[in-house]
């Protein structure tokens, strides 16, 4: 396994360098999705062995900034495209978008499957400990809320969501301390000598953050020329299919917990990133936008953007309102899997708009029963002090 994801991650370190642009775009998108597919592979296991090297309040900061570098560098490039060519606008909101929505709306649910495969068990638990990654996903949605309003991404949208970003890791990092249960080639490599560990975990890093530097435009641009080329909307291949090789190893990490019976490790693995990407990740798109523009002009959204936007704060919002007990059933989960597929067999704003107020018009159910509204205000009270 451990030679077949080096050889998906470097095999387009030797093309880009033999044959870069002699490969043609459909081949250049299929490699470096496979490349990228492997590098995120790598990350996820370099995060693992790093956290036997420092200290978990660095660990913690630094598993976050890992979490999101391989969406990172396909929705930075499509916001440093978009400094010089505004169209690219949109493919930049699409594909984090989607890379948020999937993790609701697929993750989530993928975790409880699994799990209900494994131990029949139709509920799984989220640690006490993760409101407070709950509080910030809270206020980052209520945020979020007034993007498709304003109809803007700007540099000061960034100084919002980094310093909740900067307050939530803060915070987290006066948790309670835990040894990491390693599993599968991380558990391997921790049984090396120190030096030889140190070395593999450098290398964990070092060769997927290469490999995800040089895939990324490639990766984005063959997208884009193949979707023109088999008449497929541009939007929807960013909006998915990006998303798809950077998140699928996390899901298979998330899922392999759940198998392995510890279900809450991987629902919670997966309730982290999707603070990361709704925090870290929006708040560098206008930044890095402004910079390639030389200016600080916001990201202007268009009427598909706004509803992408609106929609996907909704599906957070219905996602935490579910777990807001800390409890989350196999009845959920085929809701937000449900809600999620919707949209691929009705794609029309108009859908869009309703699934968005289906979201939130649920959100309100849960809202009004006394006691996940008790739930909820113990999630703020509780997220809030755990971490002062």
């Amino acid at each position: 396994m451990v030679a077949a994801v080096f050889l998906l991650t470097g095999q387009w370190i030797v093309l880009h360098h033999a044959a870069a642009g002699q490969l043609g775009p459909v081949w250049e998108t299929i490699l470096t999705g496979l490349a990228i597919f492997g590098a995120s592979t790598l990350l996820s296991w370099g995060a693992e062995l790093a956290q036997l090297e420092i200290s978990q309040s660095l660990a913690l900061a630094f598993l976050a900034l890992v979490a999101v570098l391989p969406e990172y560098a396909v929705d930075m490039y499509l916001a440093w495209t978009a400094g010089k060519h505004p169209a690219y606008i949109a493919f930049a909101t699409a594909n984090m978008t989607g890379a948020n929505r999937l993790l609701i709306g697929l993750g989530w649910s993928a975790v409880l499957f699994a799990s209900w495969v494994r131990t029949r068990h139709t509920t799984v638990s989220v640690e006490p400990g993760q409101r407070w990654e709950l509080l910030a996903l809270l206020v980052a949605t209520c945020y979020a809320f007034l993007l498709p309003l304003k109809r803007t991404l700007s540099v000061f949208d960034t100084v919002f969501f980094i310093g909740l970003f900067i307050v939530y890791i803060r915070g987290a990092s006066r948790g309670r301390v835990v040894d990491p249960e390693l599993a599968g080639p991380p558990e391997r490599f921790a049984m090396l000598p120190r030096a030889w560990r140190r070395v593999v975990t450098v290398l964990l890093f070092l060769v997927p953050a290469y490999t995800i530097f040089i895939s990324a435009a490639p990766f984005a641009n063959g997208l884009l020329h193949n979707a023109r080329r088999l008449g497929v909307e541009e939007f929807m291949l960013i909006q998915w299919l990006a998303p798809l090789a950077s998140e699928a190893p996390e899901f298979i990490v998330a899922v392999l917990f759940a198998l392995r019976r510890n279900a809450t490790a991987g629902l919670g693995t997966l309730i982290s990133s999707k603070v990361n990407q709704w925090t870290l990740l929006i708040g560098m798109l206008p930044l890095v936008y402004a910079i390639s523009g030389g200016h600080l002009h916001p990201m202007v959204l268009d009427g598909r953007q706004a509803e992408e936007l609106f929609l996907t704060a909704a599906q957070s919002l219905l996602g935490l309102m579910i777990l807001a007990n800390l409890r989350f059933g196999v009845l959920e989960a085929f809701l937000l899997v449900g809600l999620f597929l919707l949209q691929f067999i009705f794609p029309t704003p108009q859908v869009r708009m309703m699934l968005g107020y289906g979201y939130l018009v649920i959100a309100l159910g849960y809202l009004l029963n006394p006691t996940f509204r008790r739930s909820l205000g113990q999630l703020v009270r509780h997220g809030w002090r755990t971490h002062e």
